[in-house]
């Protein structure tokens, strides 16, 4: 009986009361659970159609959420009823949207369907300048010197090419697909949005329903962290890309650039992805002004230059402020990782989403902390 009692304390002592052995129990129970649900993921085959079916309308309706909710709350103080504050913005909305479909679409329309139409033109004059530059004796000196054959990069560039047309040959079915997808989500979004913005304040009270009591502190001031850094971000993000947008606009008018506005709306666009969108949209620029002259070449990296310079150190910091408080190349390897992941949609949501995982992480981890009473003040005479 005592050799039974002694080896119970033992193992009480060693296991039950060893906080590093908890640790790895729960680790080995939670690998366990992946690893059973891995093993049976047929079984939530629905539910991902589901979540695959509802997500891009949810996250379109939060975007535009986030952006007209601050109107519809400030009507609302100056006396306006909601649901009058809803339905005079969604007038105002149709309204915008039916001067952009008869003044500004059709000559974005325009010019893409000439950038389309002079792009092999275009093509052949950047090839013939390519090997006007290959034929020169200086390249000729370095191409010998490096052993570096220009047909046979020309020979594997059009490889690769034929395969990257086949594949997207193959891949216009889905595309397609994908299209009509967006399409339903962008049709759904009016009538979420209106319940959403109507009814949008019930949401955090409903989820704390579920939350237990002890836990609906903690989890409201996460949940309003949370929501205070993804409104800052969209709202900001956007107002900073709509400004370079115009700011590129005005800019390529002064300088003459052809197809200023379809250039200036792709960059817009783009910097919607911080740092790795003014790259991408800095591209058509390129081959525009390239092959227009030297000189707007020239013009164009000015322009270029000067719009990034007023974005970074006025527009930005104004904007945007230090509310993610997150490190340029933390954002860069994000961004990769996440389109990496999950493609268009993973870029698009790779910040805000890595801005709501380090809340959550960083509030588990300070409870952590209390709860496992590992780090405890050190003394600062030892």
């Amino acid at each position: 009986m005592d050799n039974s009692v002694n080896w119970a304390s033992r193992f009480k002592k060693f296991f039950l009361n060893n906080r590093f052995v908890l640790f790895l129990l729960v680790l080995l129970l939670i690998g366990l659970n992946i690893m059973v649900l891995s093993k049976i993921s047929f079984i939530f085959h629905p539910v991902i159609v589901l979540l695959k079916t509802v997500i891009l309308p949810i996250i379109l309706t939060g975007i535009v959420y986030y952006l007209l909710n601050p109107i519809v709350d400030f009507l609302e103080r100056h006396k306006v009823g909601r649901l009058q504050s809803i339905l005079l913005l969604y007038v105002l909305i149709i309204g915008i949207v039916a001067v952009l479909l008869t003044l500004v679409i059709p000559v974005i329309r325009e010019q893409i369907m000439d950038l389309v139409t002079n792009f092999p033109a275009y093509s052949e004059m950047i090839r013939v300048q390519f090997e006007h530059l290959m034929g020169s004796k200086l390249i000729n000196q370095i191409q010998e010197s490096i052993n570096f054959d220009p047909q046979e990069m020309i020979r594997t560039v059009s490889e690769k090419a034929s395969t990257f047309l086949n594949k997207t040959w193959t891949g216009i079915g889905g595309f397609v697909g994908n299209v009509i997808e967006v399409v339903l989500a962008i049709v759904t979004v009016p009538f979420i949005l209106f319940y959403l913005l109507k009814d949008g304040k019930k949401l955090p009270g409903f989820i704390l329903g579920f939350v237990p009591t002890k836990l609906r502190g903690e989890t409201n001031r996460v949940m309003k962290e949370m929501n205070h850094q993804i409104s800052s971000y969209i709202r900001g993000q956007i107002i900073v890309s709509f400004c370079i947008g115009a700011l590129l606009f005005i800019g390529y008018i002064i300088i003459g650039l052809k197809y200023s506005l379809i250039l200036a709306v792709i960059a817009a666009f783009t910097s919607v992805v911080p740092y790795l969108g003014p790259a991408i949209a800095i591209t058509p620029a390129l081959i525009v002004a390239a092959v227009t002259s030297p000189i707007m070449l020239l013009k164009m990296i000015i322009v270029w230059t000067v719009v990034q310079l007023i974005e970074g150190k006025f527009i930005s910091p104004q904007v945007m402020g230090k509310t993610l408080k997150i490190h340029p190349i933390t954002i860069i390897f994000v961004i990769l990782t996440s389109g990496n992941l999950f493609g268009i949609v993973g870029v698009l949501l790779a910040v805000p989403g890595y801005a709501v995982l380090k809340v959550i992480v960083s509030h588990i981890y300070q409870w952590f902390k209390v709860r496992s009473r590992l780090y405890e003040p050190v003394n600062p005479e030892q």
